[in-house]
């Protein structure tokens, strides 16, 4: 009963402050929105090696503009978490009968939200330009596709969070992780274009599941089968979580 009452108020805590900072929302989607309109818009009518002749390059563009937006909004979750730790909030609910665990995934559930507020704003938008939705069940399958990869990446942000003790440090380091992760994901060209080394590593990118996952379902085109990509993102999403959990057992909440 605790352990849920936990989970609600860290959750509910998170949606407060997402809708009382008007700024933050407008800065998180500025960037995707920006790709959006003048990459996708720009390179419409290229035709780009590796895909079919039926999909346009815009239409293949929009879940990797979703992918980025998760990516970068779920891993600066840790942020938040370095602001409540300087404050001492955090240190507060540590001790409280609650375990470690659910204050995790507390956290995990209000940015994971948040994370998909934005990036369905993103595909609203994708919409206004042109992009075709599919029906009803695929986009409902896309919304659990992208609750797998806001898990990932949003405890990527946790880990650092608890390692790192100031805001400079993290906003370093998290963007030497999040922008290669980006680049490496085919979010933007096709996997199968990249050089073989390079085409390894972006096989070690969880993004690159994810992205192809969401285009698998919206646009129905991936490079990979859609039951492996979910498979690697939920056994992630699983282990992630539990990293995390572990990571905050040993850290210094001061």
């Amino acid at each position: 009963m605790i352990q849920g009452r936990v989970i609600y108020v860290l959750w509910r805590r998170e949606m407060i402050k997402y809708f009382r900072a008007r700024s933050r929302v407008a800065g998180a989607i500025g960037m995707p929105a920006f790709m959006l309109v003048f990459q996708g818009m720009g390179f419409r009518k290229v035709e780009f090696p590796g895909l079919p002749d039926s999909i346009g390059y815009f239409q293949y563009l929009v879940p990797g503009i979703i992918g980025m937006t998760l990516l970068f909004t779920a891993a600066y979750a840790g942020m938040s978490v370095i602001m409540d730790k300087q404050f001492g909030f955090l240190k507060e609910v540590m001790v409280t009968p609650a375990s470690r665990i659910s204050i995790v995934l507390g956290m995990i559930s209000g940015s994971a939200t948040t994370s998909l507020i934005q990036a369905l704003i993103i595909m609203m938008m994708s919409v206004c330009l042109g992009f075709r939705l599919p029906f009803i069940p695929a986009v409902l399958s896309s919304l659990a596709i992208m609750v797998l990869i806001s898990m990932v990446f949003i405890n990527i942000g946790l880990i650092l969070s608890s390692i790192l003790k100031d805001f400079h440090g993290f906003s370093t380091v998290i963007n030497f992780i999040a922008f290669p992760l980006f680049l490496l994901s085919g979010a933007l060209f096709p996997v199968s274009n990249l050089p073989a080394p390079i085409r390894i590593l972006s096989y070690f990118d969880p993004l690159t599941y994810g992205v192809d996952a969401l285009r698998g379902v919206l646009i129905g085109h991936c490079e990979f089968p859609i039951v492996l990509d979910i498979c690697i993102l939920l056994t992630l999403s699983v282990l992630m979580v539990c990293t995390s959990g572990y990571f905050f057992q040993k850290a210094e909440m001061v």
